[in-house]
């Protein structure tokens, strides 16, 4: 089984090289389909604060066309891109002490009342796009989920089991009282 790490940003392809030459963690498309051996099952282990939604597509994306098996564990943080990636598990598991993060796409903009009128209109519809991959997994509405969206909803593994975010949570079975 292959492990593969989506740590730090999600960011586009061209940015990698610099975020590698500081030192920063970041993830990029390119990084995660280098490490892919078609076929072979995969384990996902996500910790990181989110980045370009477009990255974050484009991995889950691949993720969900591998020909694998793909096991997404959430170690620490899965918010806003990276919690798009987490949807793409075959089996997605929850660190008793991570968090999940959803909420509204965001963007800067500059220009009149049109080109906000426009940005407005775009965020929108990125909002009803990464909704699908939450849907898919969960099950829950698009009423819903754009509800939870709207107030930046922090889950808990507890949390996202109960919204079937996530399949099991890492270690629940570990625990053995003693007589």
């Amino acid at each position: 089984m292959k492990r593969i790490k989506i740590n730090g940003v999600i960011i586009p392809n061209d940015y990698q090289e610099i975020y590698d030459w500081i030192g920063w963690d970041a993830t990029s498309p390119k990084k995660v389909s280098e490490q892919i051996e078609d076929g072979k099952d995969l384990i996902i282990e996500i910790n990181s604060g989110g980045g370009s939604v477009f990255a974050g597509s484009e991995i889950y994306t691949m993720l969900k066309n591998h020909n694998g098996n793909v096991t997404v564990q959430i170690v620490g943080l899965a918010a806003s891109a990276a919690s798009v990636i987490a949807m793409a598990g075959d089996k997605v598991q929850m660190s008793p002490t991570a968090q999940i993060m959803i909420h509204n796409a965001t963007m800067d903009t500059y220009g009149d009342y049109r080109e906000k009128q426009h940005s407005s209109e775009m965020l929108k519809n990125i909002n009803r796009s990464i909704i699908n991959a939450y849907k898919l997994k969960s099950g829950m509405t698009d009423d819903e989920l754009q509800e939870m969206m709207d107030k930046e909803t922090w889950f808990t593994a507890q949390r996202a089991l109960q919204h079937k975010l996530i399949d099991e949570i890492m270690f629940q079975n570990e625990y053995q009282p003693a007589a």
